[in-house]
């Protein structure tokens, strides 16, 4: 047998149908269209209602069924599903173990993973080890996050860049030269202090206190944390060009974290890539930290081709961030009757994009 490399051959993703504009988050916290606009550039973000016992499991049990169906998958024939979120249902059980028994996974294995807004791209790597040690031949990865449970709606500066939402993707082996090719990622452990929710862990338990000084909520400091990932984020897209011998020219699609609409520009031209060459929803979809980087692929997915060389790009708490490399493996048309236009390039208007999806719009 030769090289075993790890490739996408399907994704799956879900939003909830409730979607939050910006002029009605105008009415949550003191702040305006205009504003949200102009240093983060959200216009609408989706969110789960709270219901007693959904949470972001929910989501991803709807983004996986999508996944099999598109595929044909077999539930019996997954080896692993590995979850990437910061906002699992449960302390325990994890995520993972509640979407194999949702389907019947009877021959996998999973477990969460967490390393907040770069989750995705940690788990992809995770998952393609598992394929190339020769053992597992489909591994789901799947990424998303109910971000809007811990997002404090009294903090003008953090509540409209939160969201829902999440997707996975399936990856196989192959031997041919598609697939999962380099990453490189790291953790400084340094964040703490600009990018963190205090309260809710071993260090600081649950309490009447914690819940009365808001302690449960994301909290950062956007400007610092800004500079940080634009930084690292760039850095880490130039270590994956120069280690894999690639030029700008040869990248078809810059897969960015969707932080802030200001951080893809930044990033895009640190690297000198062309921004029609990124990949950006954050105006729509906003922040669901482990969920961006797959909600950008399901959205994409029509724009793909095999053979795209595309580089992913995240950066999160901790601080942790990386790149990955990767081969695009079939074109996206593939899936054409799994509704996949997409309403930013004019191909359908917005409404009707969301109706395809079953969203309400």
């Amino acid at each position: 047998m030769g090289k075993i490399n790890a490739v996408i051959t399907g994704i799956g993703g879900w939003v909830p149908t409730y979607i939050l504009d910006n002029e009605e988050m105008a009415t949550l916290v003191e702040t305006s269209d205009e504003w949200i606009m102009e240093r983060i550039g959200v216009k609408t973000r989706h969110v789960l209602k709270p219901q007693e016992g959904v949470g972001t499991s929910f989501m991803m049990k709807k983004a996986v069924k999508q996944l099999l169906d598109k595929t044909g998958a077999n539930p019996e024939s997954i080896d692993a599903v590995l979850v990437a979120t910061t906002t699992p249902d449960y302390h325990f059980p994890s995520t993972a173990s509640l979407i194999i028994g949702e389907f019947g996974m009877k021959n996998a294995f999973g477990f969460d993973m967490e390393a907040a807004c770069a989750g995705f791209l940690y788990a992809m790597e995770t998952g393609a080890n598992y394929i190339r040690s020769g053992r597992f031949k489909k591994v789901i990865v799947c990424g998303g996050d109910q971000m809007t449970s811990i997002t404090n709606y009294e903090d003008r500066n953090t509540c409209p860049i939160f969201a829902d939402g999440a997707a996975c993707v399936m990856l196989e082996a192959t031997e041919e030269e598609y697939g999962l090719m380099d990453s490189y990622l790291r953790v400084d452990g340094k964040g703490y202090d600009l990018l963190h929710k205090a309260a809710g862990g071993s260090a600081l338990p649950s309490s009447h206190e914690t819940v009365d000084q808001r302690l449960h909520y994301v909290y950062q400091e956007g400007r610092s944390v800004f500079k940080h990932a634009v930084t690292n984020m760039a850095d880490s897209v130039e270590q994956i060009i120069n280690r894999n011998n690639l030029t700008k020219d040869d990248i078809a699609w810059i897969i960015p974290h969707q932080a802030n609409v200001r951080i893809e520009s930044a990033v895009a031209r640190r690297i000198g890539v062309e921004e029609d060459h990124v990949m950006i929803n954050v105006d729509h979809m906003a922040n669901t930290s482990a969920g961006t980087l797959p909600l950008c692929l399901w959205e994409y997915e029509q724009q793909l081709k095999k053979g795209d060389k595309l580089i992913f790009t995240a950066f999160g708490a901790g601080f942790s961030w990386g790149a990955s490399y990767m081969i695009w493996g079939y074109d996206g048309s593939k899936y054409a009757d799994n509704p996949a236009e997409f309403y930013k390039e004019g191909q359908i208007s917005r409404e009707e994009w969301y109706t395809k999806r079953g969203i309400q719009f």
